[in-house]
This record gives structure tokens, sequence and C-alpha cells, in this order.
């Protein structure tokens, strides 16, 4: 795990700060009204991309270009951007483009910075929500809700007895490998938002998220929110998160060993 330098953390938990802020003002002032849908599978499922993603994605990137021009970009709709720096920025510019679609106040705005690889600074801005959460050092995550910020933490009390989960497998698992994970899904009684999970999570409201099929832009802007609020967050096989894929994230580790035997015939 790479780490920044503290005063590092300042100027780009700043900036992101700053970002979360225009990137909501954007969305009210230039995309709160129609727009188009394309399916990028067209006859081979359903995965949708607006213009509003596009738009957001293009203002982003104009952001990060005029503060560190020198910084390697990786976008969802505008692909890689690519430098000699050690810096990248991992962007999903509307992460649950579903939710978006039928008027769900769910989705995001995912981004993070990477050092060599590593995600170090995330954010994961909720414009409909009033709402942004971000993390300023290895062990300091925020949410700001209205103006008002405050410091998030998980909930380490959580038991296996009395947790609180949330779960979508995004069409990942089949009936028969479902039936494989019973304790799974007789705890399913928390519903899954996309990313807004994973931020209800590090601020201690659920206590395990469990997803599948997670690109590096579903999950790298949240790594670091929730390690920094003192959560663990994995892939099913105990890899580092930032390889994507199925993820899980627990409260305490008694608890993240539990979830991945109960999880081990369905992650190989």
């Amino acid at each position: 795990m790479q780490i920044l330098k503290s005063s590092d953390y300042k100027v780009y938990s700043k900036f992101i700060e700053s970002l979360a802020r225009k990137l909501t003002k954007f969305y009210y002032s230039k995309l709160n009204k129609s727009f188009k849908v394309t399916n990028k599978l067209k006859g081979r499922g359903y995965d949708p991309v607006t213009s509003a993603d596009k738009a957001f994605e293009k203002f982003i990137r104009k952001e990060i270009n005029k503060k560190f021009p020198n910084h390697q970009v990786i976008g969802e709709e505008y692909g890689y951007k690519k430098s000699k720096s050690d810096y990248s920025w991992v962007i999903d510019p509307i992460d649950g483009t579903r939710s978006f679609v039928i008027g769900n106040p769910t989705w995001s705005n995912l981004i993070s910075l990477n050092y060599k690889g590593d995600p170090v600074i995330g954010l994961a801005n909720f414009p409909i929500l009033k709402k942004y959460y971000f993390n300023t050092s290895l062990n300091s995550s925020y949410v700001s809700e209205n103006g008002k910020k405050r410091k998030i933490k998980i909930n380490h009390k959580a038991t296996f007895s009395n947790m609180k989960l949330s779960a979508a497998f995004h069409g990942s698992l089949s009936l028969n490998q479902q039936k494989k994970i019973p304790q799974i899904l007789k705890r399913m009684q928390f519903p899954c938002s996309d990313a807004l999970s994973y931020s209800h999570f590090a601020e201690g409201k659920l206590d395990v998220v469990i997803q599948c099929g997670n690109k590096i832009w579903d999950i790298h802007a949240l790594i670091p929110i929730i390690r920094a609020a003192g959560g663990i967050v994995a892939t099913w096989k105990n890899d580092d998160a930032k390889k994507a894929g199925n993820i899980i994230c627990s409260a305490n580790k008694s608890l993240h060993n539990k979830m991945l035997k109960i999880l081990k015939p369905v992650s190989n």
C-alpha cells in the first residue's frame, strides 16, 4: 500500500472537495434535464450510458487537467490518458446509471486518485442527495451533507448474528450458485444501491456489503474511504480490492473471515 505525505493528502483532498461541489452545481445547471440513453451491449444484454455520463466525464477530465496536467486519467467513457506520472485518476462519471435513468437519487460521481497503482484518495459524490464522502488521510474519512462535514467510522462491534448485510449479484451468480450460499440469501435484508451501500458501510450504517462484477471505476474511489473509516475491503478470494471483480466489505476481521468462508463455494 502506497502512502502519500500529509502535505500531499491536504492538496488532493482539498481538490476533490472542491470538485464535489462543482459537480453538483454542474449537474443542476447543465444536466438536470432530458438526456439520451444508449445501450452499450446492443442485443447482448443491457449496459446503459447516457449523454450525462459523457458530459460529467468531460467536465471531470477538464478539472483534473487544469490542476494536474501531467497526471494519468482512466475513465469509463473516454479511456486512458497515459503519461509518466506516478499519479492516475480513475473516473466513473455516473455510478448507478440504471438508477439515474429511472430517477432514483442514489447515483453518484466516483473519482479515485491512485499513486503508483494504489487508490489513496477517493470521492463519492451524490448530487441529488446533496452529500459526498471522501478521505483526507489513511485514517480519516468524512461525509459532507447539507454543507456540514463530519468524520465517519465503520461499526466495529458488528457480529454475524446482528449484522446489517446489503448484497447484489448484478446477474453474475446463477440460481444454482446462489443456492450454495443460503446464509447470505437469508440475511440480504437491506437494499443495495451501488456506491451508496459502500458509503453507508463506511458510515457505520451497514456492517457487510457484497457485490459482484465491479470494474475498477466502481470500487477504486471507495477503497480509501472505507479503509480510512476502519473497514475491510477485499475480493471474495481475499485479494486486494483494487483488482476489482467480486467485492466484500466487512466491519471487522472476525466477521470478514466468517463471510469469506460462507462465500467460498462461489468464489472460485
